[in-house]
Formats: structure tokens, C-alpha cells, sequence
């Protein structure tokens, strides 16, 4: 999977989009960082629909990748964290991500449109 990281993170991110997630957001962490190769960040419009978010990335690389990711959040889900290996997805509702700023830490802005 290590080759196909780009076009996996891209590929999650379409998921996320498709699903009407908001300020979708993929970082390029390769020589950043030695936890990950990228990190998508997403605003969900509430609980529920952030939850639902997570559960629909976990259940992508089950079934088409065959691989168990870790899903930590879903119980709040006022900040949804899916472990996909070289890619870590964070999903927030809109309060929480203005609160973090987690791009930030990144030195990396949404393009804006």
C-alpha cells in the first residue's frame, strides 16, 4: 500500500466528499512526520453525520482493502480519528476544528474558492 498512498489518501478523500463532507482538507506529511504519510482533515455537519463519516472510511478499507483501521471518537463524535496506517483521517464538527485548528499545526490553509 505504500506506493498507492497518494492515490489512497485522494481516493478517501473523494469518499468523504461524496458523502457530503465539508473543508476537506489533504496534507502531504512525507518528511514531516515518521507517523504518517498524509492526513486528511474533514468537518462533518453534526454527530451523527461525523460518526457516520468515520464508520464509512472504516468500512471502505474493510471491504475493499481487506484491512482493519482503528476508529477512535465515535462515541462523542465531536472529533472522529481513523487510523488508516500511513494515513490519519481527523473529522470534526465545525465548533471543534475552529477550537484545534489542527491545520495549523501544519502550517497549511484550505484553498478557498
Amino acid at each position: 500500500m505504500k506506493n498507492n498512498t497518494l492515490n489512497l489518501a485522494n481516493e478517501l478523500k473523494d469518499l468523504l466528499d461524496n458523502e457530503k463532507g465539508e473543508e476537506i482538507l489533504v496534507v502531504d506529511l512525507k518528511g514531516k512526520s515518521d507517523f504518517a504519510d498524509f492526513m486528511i482533515v474533514a468537518t462533518g455537519l453534526n454527530k451523527k453525520h461525523v460518526a457516520t463519516l468515520g464508520e464509512k472510511i472504516a468500512q471502505h478499507m474493510k471491504t475493499n482493502y481487506k484491512t482493519i483501521v482503528n476508529v477512535e471518537g465515535l462515541d462523542e463524535a465531536e472529533w472522529v480519528l481513523v487510523d488508516c496506517f500511513d494515513i490519519i483521517i481527523h473529522i470534526f464538527q465545525q465548533p471543534i476544528r475552529e477550537h484545534y485548528k489542527i491545520e495549523d499545526l501544519w502550517n497549511v490553509k484550505l484553498p478557498r474558492e
